[in-house]
């Protein structure tokens, strides 16, 4: 997949393509789908490309308000490319951009630079400065310019409407099991291996204290799931997201992953971590012997869950 960092830069490459346009935070389920029908009707003549924005327009416009984002950039390009697009086209949302008039957009990005053949949105899709662009006017505009426009129905998963922004609301409250069902895999941080208090290996339990990189954790607790090693190995593990209260009183949150029959130094080396399902709450022990009890307790737990790993998508 080929990823270009403007649609200028992509001027005069894209004939007769097939362009899904959206942010997608998360590549999920919904995304996946808008990805599937670009494929087919970019046939095998066409290009499917992915059409997105860097930063995120909410980023743009208000900042402060701004939700957090489920991907890192990083994240967000390598698993576009593992839907099986052509390409995909980060476009720099700045002031200029964001004033371009819908029938501009789509006139000089789409049609002119993009070659677009078809192009493929949500039904809540709005364009254009002021957001004045819907899906009806995309398709007024597709007509005089020579793309047709595809209006995407949105995916419903158990009768929840797949969004970003569920998926968001699913990983704050710690219900990475239902995010897992409509990202389509489990949701994934990744962070680099840092030094911690190693208390975890004075109790026979060593944990990797990671850095995350990714803006939203799930909420405080005890969780099973999976860590990938820069070498692609992946290890069933127990993770622990809190401010260890059995041991001290402390505001600052830690994410620590204890990966089942693993010996190895790892201090440094950049992880993934993919959450599959909550365990239990992150709780204050009397003493440290029950805090190995209920540890042991989460492994054996975890072991029962972890019998088939997740998928896990390289970076």
């Amino acid at each position: 997949m080929k990823v270009y960092r403007s649609s200028q830069e992509a001027a005069g490459e894209l004939k007769d393509a097939a362009i899904a346009i959206g942010n997608f935070d998360g590549v999920h389920r919904g995304h996946q789908e808008l990805f599937t029908q670009a494929r087919r009707l970019a046939g095998t003549r066409g290009r499917a490309v992915a059409l997105t924005f860097s930063p995120h327009p909410a980023r743009f416009f208000n900042p402060e308000l701004a939700p957090p984002l489920i991907t890192s950039e990083e994240q967000k390009l390598a698993l576009l490319a593992s839907c099986g697009l052509d390409a995909v086209v980060l476009e720099p949302f700045n002031r200029a951009f964001a004033a371009l008039s819908p029938e501009a957009f789509c006139r000089s990005i789409l049609a002119e630079r993009l070659g677009a053949r078809h192009v493929l949105v949500g039904h809540g899709f709005l364009f254009g400065a002021r957001k004045a662009g819907t899906l009806a006017t995309l398709g007024e505009l597709g007509v005089a310019l020579g793309f047709e426009v595809h209006g995407i129905r949105s995916v419903r998963v158990a009768s929840i409407v797949v969004s970003s922004t569920k998926i968001r609301e699913f990983i704050l409250l710690g219900r990475v099991g239902g995010a897992s069902m409509l990202l389509g895999r489990d949701y994934l941080v990744q962070g680099t291996v840092v030094a911690g208090k190693a208390r975890g290996r004075t109790i026979g339990i060593p944990t990797a204290n990671v850095a995350p990189e990714n803006e939203i954790l799930p909420r405080g607790g005890v969780y099973a799931g999976w860590v990938q090693l820069p070498d692609l190995q992946i290890h069933p593990t127990v993770i622990n997201i809190g401010t260890n209260p059995t041991f001290e009183k402390a505001d600052a949150v830690s994410l620590e992953a204890h990966l089942l029959d693993f010996s190895g130094d790892i201090y440094g080396q950049r992880i993934r971590v993919h959450f599959t399902q909550r365990l239990r709450n992150e709780l204050r022990f009397a003493s440290v012997d029950e805090l190995v009890q209920a540890i042991h307790h989460d492994i054996e737990e975890a072991r029962q869950l972890l019998r088939e790993p997740a998928i896990a998508i390289s970076l």
